[in-house]
């Protein structure tokens, strides 16, 4: 089969296309339609993801596709349309995988659109409803809001009952912010004065913080007494640090969102989020602008656009598989 291969830890320019053996084992094997392409991808590229296989490997987090083999008792049939999980491997023409991280997927989602929904969204939802303990009187400012985290946010706060405010850095991001739901968007320059004028002072409830970097700090200004900073990556590359004497003065709360090492030591988690998100899924309410589509063969060109920020939607590989 053929699969995408980090051979060196070069950065997005170093991957390669290969003829690889089919996957073996237990689990269930899927012929993968459709893989979305994230930004951890692009990090496992440099080896700079938590997870840092030695080359050779296959990257890609997450797919859609058919099952073709399926353990018994494991709930899936031969035939039968799924999205799952692997966190690595899935940039290939199959794989075999955890019948835990494998999810049902309604004959309504296409491939494309459900390749771009488990990272994201499931990591979106563990942020602001668990971690983040969001509720429909919430105002919510999601950083990186053109981006995948970003988009998943608005859908997912939107669908709520909760205001966003969405923070882009170009006006293309600004409109596709708005066209997930964004009540109001903002550029990065300045946002912190924005959103203090538009709340009258208040501040919000909660900030999605997927960027990280200089804007840290203008994020904690921006949270009301007892506000809810939600750290989910640094996309700008800065890990940036906090005086906490900022968190002691207003009661703030910085709040690590570690979906992967959670949901590690359940794999259970996944699909009972994902389970719980259905009935929206269904209606369309979390769906993901499709921003790129890319051949098997231009995975590189795909983890550049994510790596320069260029990309706007999630982009998606497609295997030619239906």
């Amino acid at each position: 089969m053929r699969a995408v291969q980090v051979t060196r830890l070069d950065g997005p320019g170093s991957v390669t296309v290969e003829d690889v053996p089919d996957p073996t084992g237990d689990g269930v094997q899927i012929e993968v339609a459709a893989a979305g392409v994230t930004f951890p991808d692009v990090l496992l590229t440099r080896g700079l993801y938590q997870l840092r296989p030695d080359p050779p490997f296959t990257p890609g987090s997450e797919v859609a596709g058919t099952v073709v083999t399926a353990p018994q008792g494991s709930g899936f049939t031969a035939g039968q349309r799924v999205a799952a999980f692997p966190g690595i491997g899935g940039f290939a023409e199959r794989i075999v995988i955890d019948p835990r991280l494998v999810l049902p997927l309604p004959d309504a989602i296409g491939f494309e659109d459900a390749a771009g929904m488990p990272m994201n969204l499931l990591t979106v939802h563990f942020a602001l409803e668990r971690r983040g303990g969001l509720t429909p009187d919430d105002v919510v400012l999601v950083h990186g809001a053109g981006g995948g985290i970003g988009v998943a946010a608005i859908q997912l706060a939107v669908a709520r009952g909760a205001r966003v405010i969405a923070v882009t850095s170009t006006s293309e991001k600004a409109a596709l912010a708005r066209a997930a739901g964004a009540h109001d968007t903002f550029e990065v320059a300045g946002f912190k004065d924005a959103v203090a004028e538009l709340t009258e002072g208040r501040g919000v409830d909660i900030v999605v913080d997927p960027v990280g970097g200089e804007r840290f700090t203008d994020s904690l200004r921006s949270l009301r007494p007892e506000g809810r900073l939600l750290v989910i990556g640094f996309a700008a590359g800065e890990i940036p640090t906090v005086k906490v004497n900022r968190l002691l003065l207003n009661n703030l709360s910085v709040v690590g969102v570690g979906w992967g090492a959670f949901w590690q030591r359940d794999a259970s988690y996944p699909r009972q989020q994902w389970d719980a998100l259905l009935p929206l899924i269904e209606r369309g309410r979390l769906t993901p602008p499709i921003g790129g589509r890319y051949p098997l063969e231009d995975a590189s060109a795909a983890l550049t656009a994510i790596e320069e920020r260029t990309a706007t939607g999630k982009l998606v590989l497609e295997t030619g598989a239906s």
